[in-house]
C-alpha cells in the first residue's frame, strides 16, 4: 500500500520521537490502547453490583446424613516482581563515590570499581557501563556528557552518528582512536537520552576525575557544554566558552583543557563544523612537539 508524502513525513516523525525517548523494541504485532482499557477497568469498577441473596432463604436444607463439602484450595498468588534496589541518598552515594574511585590505583580497577558501584541510579536502567575507548596512554583525551542508545548497546561512548563525526574530526588533524582516549562524565545512559540530574552527575563526577588524572593527558577537550560546564567550573555556555584555552587541575599537575561543540550539535547545526575545525587546529598546534 503507497502511502501520500504527508502520511509517509507523519510516520517518519513519530518513529524518529520513539527512538529518541528510548523505544527500541516492538511487544506486539498490533498497537493497544492502554487508554481505552484503563476507562473499562474504571467503569467496571463503577457500575453497580447486585445485591447479594440470604445464603438461608435460597439454599436448601441438606439432610444430616450429606457428607461435608470439601473446601477448594484457593489459587497460588501471582509472586510479587523483585523489589527495586534501595538506593543511598544523592549526597551520601556522592561521598561514597568519592571515597571509591580517590581508592583506584589504574584505569582497570576505577573500571572494575563502577561494575560494582551501585550508588547511581543510573546503573540500574543503563543496559551496561560505558567507561571508555581509545589508548588510555594517548596525549589527548576528549570528555561528552553521557552515553546515548548506540553507545549503550556496544558499551563504548561515540560509537553511533556522532560518535563517526567525531573519528572524521580527529582524522582531519591526524589523530585516530589509537591515539586518543575518550570518555564521558556520566558513565550511564540516562533514560530516553535525557539530560542527566545534577545528583546524577554529581555521584558520576568523581570517578570522571580519577579517570582524567589516571589517564593524565597533555590536552582535556570537553565536547559539549555541559561537560565543560562539570568539569572546568564554568558558567558560560558553549557558545561562549569554546575555544578558549582554560586549565584543568588534577590536584597533582594542571593540564590545559578546551571546550568545544559536541558532534551531536554539528549534526544538527552544520555551521558549527567551521569554529570547532579552529579549535581542533589548535589542539593539533598544541600536542605538537616544541
Amino acid at each position: 500500500m503507497s502511502l501520500a508524502p504527508t502520511e509517509r513525513d507523519i510516520l517518519s516523525d513519530i518513529l524518529a520521537f520513539h527512538v529518541e525517548a528510548g523505544v527500541d523494541a516492538a511487544l506486539g504485532e498490533v498497537p493497544v490502547d492502554r487508554f481505552a482499557e484503563s476507562a473499562a477497568e474504571q467503569a467496571a469498577r463503577a457500575a453497580p453490583r447486585p445485591a447479594l441473596q440470604s445464603a438461608t432463604a435460597t439454599a436448601p436444607a441438606e439432610p444430616r446424613s450429606a457428607p461435608a463439602a470439601r473446601a477448594v484450595p484457593a489459587a497460588p498468588r501471582p509472586s510479587a516482581p523483585p523489589a527495586a534496589p534501595e538506593l543511598a541518598p544523592p549526597d551520601l552515594a556522592a561521598t561514597e563515590a568519592r571515597e571509591a574511585a580517590a581508592a583506584a590505583p589504574t584505569l582497570e580497577a576505577l573500571r572494575e570499581l563502577l561494575e560494582r558501584f551501585e550508588g547511581c541510579p543510573l546503573k540500574h536502567t543503563a543496559t551496561r557501563l560505558v567507561f571508555a575507548d581509545g589508548n588510555p596512554q594517548a596525549r589527548l583525551m576528549l570528555v561528552g556528557e553521557a552515553p546515548g542508545r548506540d553507545e549503550d548497546i556496544e558499551g563504548k561512548p561515540f560509537v553511533g552518528r556522532s560518535g563517526k563525526l567525531l573519528d572524521r574530526m580527529l582524522a582531519a588533524i591526524g589523530f585516530d582512536r589509537s591515539s586518543a582516549y575518550i570518555a564521558n562524565v556520566v558513565p550511564w545512559r540516562p533514560p530516553g537520552n535525557r539530560t542527566p540530574t545534577p545528583q546524577e552527575t554529581a555521584i558520576c563526577l568523581p570517578f570522571i576525575r580519577r579517570q582524567i588524572e589516571l589517564a593524565n593527558p597533555d590536552v582535556l577537550v570537553c565536547l559539549g557544554g555541559p561537560s565543560a560546564q562539570t568539569l572546568l567550573g564554568i558558567k558560560d555556555g558553549i557558545t561562549k566558552a569554546r575555544g578558549r584555552w582554560m586549565e584543568y587541575d588534577t590536584g597533582t599537575r594542571t593540564i590545559p583543557a578546551l571546550a568545544t561543540f559536541h558532534p551531536a550539535y554539528l549534526l544538527r547545526t552544520p555551521l558549527g563544523k567551521r569554529m570547532v575545525w579552529r579549535d581542533f587546529l589548535a589542539v593539533e598546534a598544541r600536542l605538537k612537539p616544541d
